[in-house]
């Protein structure tokens, strides 16, 4: 069978609500046998946010996509994939092709962040035919959700089920050079400081909801999601990520940290010229027209809803918001038609991969206090009790 690289590329851009795109799957295709779901995990995540860490769980998750993205662009630029971040680790589905050299690439990646931030990446992949040999769906399109910002969308439980078995066998992956592969961490950027709500009565909530039954997920998800429009307003109205209240982190820590993860390097001068630059950004954002409309594109650009199956989102509501979403959400659970975990903090954090500050520019969006990760905890605690209910 003949591989199509440009699977995922040729797919268009679904230019319309999320929720109309979800009541019709003629829009989502079948991925192709021979391309591969590829898994990066934190081992101990949960243990090394509790410990304060998350900013550190949210740089190692991003800088996996990174590793992948850039390794893609060096063998091919023209090639495309979806991706998806998942605050402690990512997710990706790739041709065959190129599978041995991005995971020669992330396992070269995840030993430099075993020597940088003492945390342990694991990465391993599973076929995308062997999801189908197990009665497996695994459909995607697109979504454009403005200008700017396109995000892969996905049906069926195949990401999951890939996940899990990853997961559950891992074990040091036997693809290995004889070469030292050089890392390839361009364009990774961190110095966003804490990001607050644009009103004090707000707060940040981290949403995981997950329909075990394929048939379901567009219609039980279609309802969620106009739920959110109707409670939280549009994705401009609930996003956690406003113009007004994106701040750099000046700290020569913050800055340090950056480039000891990209270089693994310490370099006194480096360190002092990328302060004086962040310093200067500070200003250059607030003054200057050029840095006001990137700042626009920060928020336009933020990955701030994600469906691989399951609904991964960051919103931003108050109180009485939140209630009325979870006396839905908890009817659903109630009626198991889904299972969800929310976690709720007072700001968001951010990670970010720059190819150009034009516009090829993506901006993950977790939670303070582990957000993706606690919301996380939560569900699988919930999922073991049905098992045992």
């Amino acid at each position: 069978m003949k591989e199509d690289l440009n699977f995922y590329k040729n797919i268009s851009k679904n230019n319309l609500p999320l929720t109309e795109l979800l009541k019709d799957e003629s829009l989502f295709f079948s991925v192709p046998k021979n391309w591969s779901i590829v898994v990066t995990d934190i081992e101990n995540s949960t243990e090394a946010v509790a410990n304060g860490l998350h900013n550190d769980v949210n740089l190692c998750a991003t800088g996996s996509i990174i590793t992948a993205l850039n390794t893609l662009k060096q063998i091919d630029k023209t090639i495309k994939i979806p991706y998806f971040f998942g605050g402690d680790g990512s997710t990706f589905i790739i041709p065959n092709t190129y599978l041995i050299k991005v995971l020669l690439a992330l396992n070269d990646y995840s030993k430099h962040i075993k020597k940088t931030l003492k945390l342990n990446l694991r990465v391993g992949h599973l076929e995308v035919e062997k999801v189908y040999d197990n009665n497996i769906s695994l459909r995607i399109t697109k979504l454009r959700h403005n200008k700017y910002l396109t995000t892969p969308v996905v049906l069926g439980n195949g990401i999951k089920y890939a996940e899990n078995i990853i997961k559950a066998n891992f074990v040091a992956s036997a693809v290995k050079s004889n070469k030292k592969i050089k890392l390839n961490l361009e364009g990774m950027e961190c110095r966003w400081d804490e990001i607050y709500p644009n009103e004090s009565s707000k707060k940040v909530i981290c949403l995981l909801v997950n329909c075990e039954d394929e048939n379901k997920q567009a219609e039980i998800y279609g309802i969620i999601m106009n739920e959110i429009n109707y409670v939280f307003g549009d994705l401009n109205k609930r996003n956690p990520i406003t113009s007004l209240k994106l701040k750099l982190n000046t700290s020569l820590e913050k800055i340090r940290k950056e480039m000891y993860v990209k270089t693994g390097k310490n370099q006194k001068k480096q360190l002092l010229n990328n302060w004086l630059i962040t310093i200067f950004g500070k200003y250059y954002f607030k003054l200057f027209k050029a840095g006001k409309r990137y700042i626009f594109k920060v928020s336009q650009l933020s990955d701030t809803i994600m469906l691989d199956g399951s609904i991964n989102t960051v919103i931003t509501g108050d109180d009485k918001q939140i209630k009325r979403l979870q006396i839905l959400l908890d009817d659903l659970e109630y009626n198991k038609k889904i299972i969800y975990g929310m976690h709720t903090t007072h700001a968001s954090i951010m990670s970010c991969y720059i190819e150009d500050r034009e516009e090829k520019h993506i901006h993950f969006v977790d939670g303070t206090e582990g957000g993706y990760t606690s919301a996380a905890i939560m569900l699988k605690e919930k999922a073991k009790n049905l098992k045992f209910s």
